[in-house]
């Protein structure tokens, strides 16, 4: 994982590398190996906030750093004359959710390069990226923030990567057909500690289930759409929770989201967010809902918005689990 990041990351000699998540998460174990074959310089934060990453960031001439969207999105969020001004881009790598094209493109306005990852604590980390291509740098930065949004195509040390259907073939690479995300190489687990039928359950036809639905675009490039427990089934529509959150994202009062399904005796199911809005901005439920109707399918957008702070773990992931909870209740 170490070499294969190196080498995707085009990692250079004596990189200066900040770490914002604990060392039992999988991007923190697995830098921790990649800044040592690179002779690189590890700073510790002990715990994240945005004054102390941008102070350490400073004092130490950061380079690279590794974090969840949370903290882009808190650093991109930031009072302005906390941000120390850079001479050189400051590269990060950013993985745990699908992060907002809104927060991505806010972030190369501060002159800092992200590629978004993805991977699993079954495969050891980052085992997909969004590599960027040469023609993406035509496009405008929202444009390649929305390029950067995707999960992208396999690191150098997997094997392959895709996505399948529910009959075991490949989804058309039309960006539209969804499937499972399934993974195979020597950075995939052999199976869960004294778990024969959990392992067993885990894998088919020599693939890693990772149980996240995707899709495949024209140029190969896959992007998730949901975790397969999180899709809403809609009056039989499936709804990504993942596409609500990102519209939320573009709403300027917005600074964190999360869409869960609430029980509705009609539909089944519909969406349900939860929102964090950015300091002193202020927006109604009904705003934020017109705002999801007027850019997307009016049947996706959240029937109910819920404000206040969201539990999240300590490497910055929302807890959805809590939040399908408290929906229960309504």
């Amino acid at each position: 994982m170490g070499m294969g990041t190196a080498a995707s990351w085009a990692l250079p000699m004596h990189p200066r590398y900040l770490y914002t998540v604990p060392m039992f998460h999988c991007n923190g174990w697995g830098h921790c190996w990649t800044m040592t074959l690179m002779a690189g310089t590890i700073v510790c934060l002990r715990a994240f906030s945005p004054d102390k990453f941008f102070e350490q960031a400073e004092k130490h001439n950061i380079t690279h750093f590794g974090g969840a969207p949370i903290i882009m999105n808190m650093l991109s969020s930031a009072p302005e004359d906390m941000k120390p001004k850079f001479d050189h881009t400051v590269k990060a790598m950013t993985a745990g959710a699908p992060p907002p094209a809104s927060v991505l493109e806010a972030m190369a306005h501060m002159n800092y390069e992200i590629m978004h990852v993805y991977g699993l604590t079954e495969t050891y980390g980052h085992v997909l990226q969004a590599a960027p291509q040469e023609e993406w740098s035509e496009k405008t930065i929202s444009e390649q923030a929305d390029l950067n949004a995707r999960q992208g195509v396999v690191f150098t040390n997997l094997d392959g990567a895709a996505v399948l259907g529910e009959d075991g073939a490949p989804v058309a690479h039309d960006g539209e057909s969804m499937g499972e995300i399934v993974l195979r190489g020597n950075v995939v687990m052999k199976g869960y500690l004294k778990d024969p039928a959990e392992t067993e359950k885990a894998f088919k036809n020599g693939w890693f289930q990772s149980g996240d639905l995707g899709v495949v675009y024209p140029d190969g490039y896959i992007q998730l759409k949901d975790r397969a427990k999180d899709i809403i089934i809609s009056g039989g529509e499936n709804i990504s929770s993942v596409e609500v959150e990102n519209t939320l994202y573009k709403h300027p009062a917005v600074d964190v989201a999360a869409v869960v399904a609430m029980p509705d005796d009609k539909w089944g199911e519909v969406p349900c967010a939860f929102v964090e809005l950015a300091p002193s901005a202020s927006a109604t439920e009904e705003d934020l809902i017109n705002h999801c109707a007027d850019n997307m399918a009016r049947f996706k957008r959240p029937k109910k918005i819920v404000f206040g702070e969201l539990p999240k773990t300590a490497t910055g992931k929302i807890q959805k689990k809590i939040l399908r909870d408290r929906v229960k209740s309504f």
